[in-house]
């Protein structure tokens, strides 16, 4: 299953978050020294000169120090979405202060993470949602990429309505009954149909053909990223408004606004195979970890250390929901989660 990212992805970018403090070192890493950001910068600085006038097209070059062999430096992607930032913010902060490296992070979509994981741009992505074609490009007949393991969350994408709503009107939660309540989801961006809203134009849904497919009286309503999404249904739930919207299991938003799934058409394998005829329930997918050929190689520690990363659910909505609830940055969302995990974190490492 395609979580997300289409044909109109957008151009990644570096993010580089290294540290200029140290705290004393407790239960795991830190980022990279405050030498490094020099380093990068001056790095950075040749990229852009390089491509000309105006940005550099990070569709080509990310990070200098990605897959530099012999180098204690990680490369990870890293999505939009919070919970592949959570998987990162723990494995960014376990691989420097446990175990020495560098970390460098890249913010790229995802069809474009598996180009530049291929190419050795980046090292390792830690939280795919099934992408068929680029598995069979990079990893069967290529070789470029190999699995890195299951990351031990599955993930989900379905339909929700408010459950508040859902207990007023149970058969909601029958699609065949959803054109019923077309106007207590119609809203101005929708027109004269109902809402179904949807996130990032760049990830990928079905959502559109199977609002076609299924003969539905439904707009699909982009919010523009999963914090826009966020923030409408937060104040839809906040006025106690209906809604339906495109939603994805794990993810922290269920803690706060409770939402029942709309059952669509049973999901059977290859029911999705044409994305113009999908007419089909999204599937459930075990999340699952890539990394680059060369790097599963030569990565020594780093590697091992991120075939070795599994946490549950329970463990990935934890560090979500601090940074994006609660507003802690990634790194201290990390290193409080580690502090009550240490359990779990320390199988992770090499032995």
């Amino acid at each position: 299953m395609t979580r997300r990212t289409s044909s109109e992805s957008r151009t990644p970018r570096t993010t580089r978050t290294p540290r200029t403090t140290r705290t004393p070192r407790t239960t795991r890493g830190s980022r990279a020294p405050g030498a490094s950001r020099t380093r990068l910068t001056a790095a950075l600085a040749v990229l852009v000169l390089a491509t000309g006038c105006g940005a550099a097209d990070m569709t080509r070059q990310a990070s200098p120090f990605a897959n530099a062999q012999g180098s204690r430096t990680v490369t990870l992607s890293v999505q939009s979405w919070v919970g592949a930032q959570a998987n990162v913010a723990v494995a960014q902060y376990l691989l420097e202060r446990e175990l020495g490296y560098r970390v460098d992070t890249v913010q790229v979509d995802e069809v474009p993470a598996w180009d530049a994981l291929s190419q050795g741009r980046v090292d390792a992505i830690l939280e795919d949602w099934g992408h068929p074609e680029q598995e069979r490009r990079y990893v069967e007949d290529k070789r470029t990429i190999v699995d890195g393991g299951r990351l031990g969350v599955t993930g989900h994408i379905g339909w929700f309505v408010p459950t508040y709503f859902a207990k007023q009107h149970p058969d909601v939660t029958d699609w065949k009954n959803l054109d019923k309540y077309a106007d207590r989801f119609r809203t101005p961006e929708s027109g004269g149909k109902g809402q179904l809203l949807d996130g990032s134009p760049s990830y990928v849904t079905n959502d559109k053909a199977l609002v076609k497919n299924l003969d539905l009286d439904y707009r699909v309503v982009f919010a523009g990223s999963e914090a826009a999404q966020i923030t409408q249904m937060r104040q839809f739930a906040k006025e106690r408004k209906p809604f339906l919207t495109y939603w994805y299991s794990p993810q922290w938003l269920f803690e706060k606004v409770p939402m029942t799934e709309v059952e669509l058409p049973e999901y059977e394998e290859g029911c999705d195979a044409d994305p113009e005829a999908v007419a089909c329930a999204y599937p459930h997918t075990p999340l699952r970890k890539y990394l680059n050929s060369d790097f599963a190689r030569s990565g020594g520690d780093a590697a091992a250390f991120l075939r070795n990363f599994k946490w549950t659910t329970e463990d990935q909505n934890e560090v979500s929901l601090m940074i994006a609830d609660q507003k802690l940055t990634p790194d201290r969302a990390a290193a409080k989660w580690a502090e009550r995990h240490e359990s779990t974190w320390k199988a992770w490492l090499p032995g």
